[in-house]
């Protein structure tokens, strides 16, 4: 059973049913023995760095999310979801991440002829063989809608980069922390591959 994390930050419900789609049993919840009874964790979301940062504090969700890590249970963030593993945003000024992941949320540059946010398809560089992209064919095309992106410290957990206005980290690995900038559950045959292979992965010491 796959657990999606409810901090008040949206978009839960098309996950869940990207999930039931690829025949995965999950469930939305801020339940802490829930949490510790399921299988794998996905933490969704979209909005503002600092404001969801509160929420996960509000709801315990931050020492929901360090006993994930430490039990080494396959946990994914998916669009700000990812960007709130990381230390800190340029969109919420001292205002601390989870710390899960090492790098830097940075506001996506203006750039003449592009609009931001960045909203829409784009391709992707598969790199550095990410266990999420098993199966799937260089350059596959995914959904984004975001106006900061991740620069992550080191290279070696980027499995997916784009390009838009500048060079934009879209996936990471580590371990068995897993994130997306952009929504695999809004890009089709492509995004319920990638959800398919993360519901895969064992966890533990399996």
């Amino acid at each position: 059973m796959i657990a999606i994390l409810d901090y008040d930050a949206g978009n839960l419900k098309s996950v869940e049913k990207a999930l039931s789609y690829i025949g995965e049993e999950s469930v939305i919840t801020r339940d802490r023995t829930i949490v510790a009874k399921a299988d794998k964790v996905i933490l969704p979301g979209v909005g503002s760095f600092g404001a969801a940062m509160e929420q996960l504090k509000k709801y315990e969700i931050d020492k929901m999310l360090e006993e994930v890590v430490e039990e080494k249970k396959p946990l994914l963030g998916i669009c700000l979801g990812l960007q709130l593993m990381f230390d800190g945003s340029e969109e919420a000024s001292g205002v601390e991440g989870l710390h899960l992941l090492k790098g830097s949320i940075l506001r996506i540059p203006d750039k003449e002829g592009l609009k931001i946010p960045h909203i829409g398809w784009n391709s992707l560089h598969l790199e550095n063989q990410g266990r999420l992209f098993d199966g799937i064919e260089e350059n596959p095309y995914v959904y984004f809608v975001h106006s900061y992106y991740l620069k992550a410290e080191e290279e070696s957990i980027v499995k997916a980069s784009t390009e838009y206005s500048t060079h934009i980290h879209a996936s990471v690995e580590q371990g068995n922390v897993f994130a997306c900038q952009f929504h695999p559950e809004k890009s089709s045959t492509v995004g319920l591959k990638i959800l398919s292979n993360f519901a895969k992965i064992q966890g533990g010491n399996d």
